[in-house]
């Protein structure tokens, strides 16, 4: 079992990263092996809507952040996406990326438990935590919970330590995702059965 966590700040070893790393200790001290990826500092293009993703099965915009991601979410057992707080919103460029990837490679994603987790020097982290949750909740995927919300304070790099009781939730966070992961794994679980898609378009 693996679990996938995606850093959304440019910052490779800031708060988020700091917050990330406290549930990968509690998931590796359950047996999940785990891996840390940074989205990084270039600019990450937006989805278009060219739909050409749903002929291919790859996004047009095969940038480098892209294709990693993509390959890696192939082989992970659950996600975990950490992002800071932007105006009350997760990271632009973060968003950009989830687009397209939730877009295009749904099938990869499928049932895969996941979870997230916002970093704030105050305020806005429920709002973020909110708007990433979407991305699985649109896409069959079981939102894991903690004790509280997923958030930690910080703000100048290193502050998310001091945080005790954001770093506590986040090794709840990493226990409960490794308990559901063990028993969807040992118990053989198998997906639901879906049913054909139905979409109502209100402007006809």
């Amino acid at each position: 079992m693996k679990v996938l966590l995606i850093n959304g700040s440019p910052h490779k070893k800031g708060n988020t990263y700091i917050a990330l790393l406290e549930v990968v200790t509690a998931l590796e001290k359950e047996g999940v092996a785990t891996e840390i990826v940074s989205i990084g500092t270039k600019a990450i293009q937006g989805c278009i809507a060219c739909n050409k993703c749903q002929e291919t099965g790859v996004c047009v915009f095969n940038d480098e952040p892209y294709r990693t991601i993509r390959e890696k979410l192939q082989q992970a057992d659950g996600v975990i996406i950490g992002s800071p707080v932007y105006f009350a919103g997760p990271n632009g460029m973060l968003c950009a990326l989830l687009d397209r990837l939730f877009y295009s490679c749904r099938s990869a994603l499928l049932y895969k438990p996941a979870a997230s987790v916002a970093i704030c020097r105050r305020g806005g982290a429920s709002a973020t935590f909110d708007r990433l949750n979407k991305y699985f909740t649109i896409t069959n995927m079981p939102v894991v919970s903690s004790q509280y919300w997923n958030s930690v304070h910080g703000r100048r790099p290193g502050e998310a330590v001091q945080d005790l009781e954001g770093l506590q939730i986040m090794r709840t966070l990493g226990r409960n995702m490794a308990w559901l992961l063990k028993n969807i794994h040992q118990n053989g679980l198998q997906v639901p059965e879906p049913e054909q898609t139905i979409r109502t378009d209100f402007i006809r």
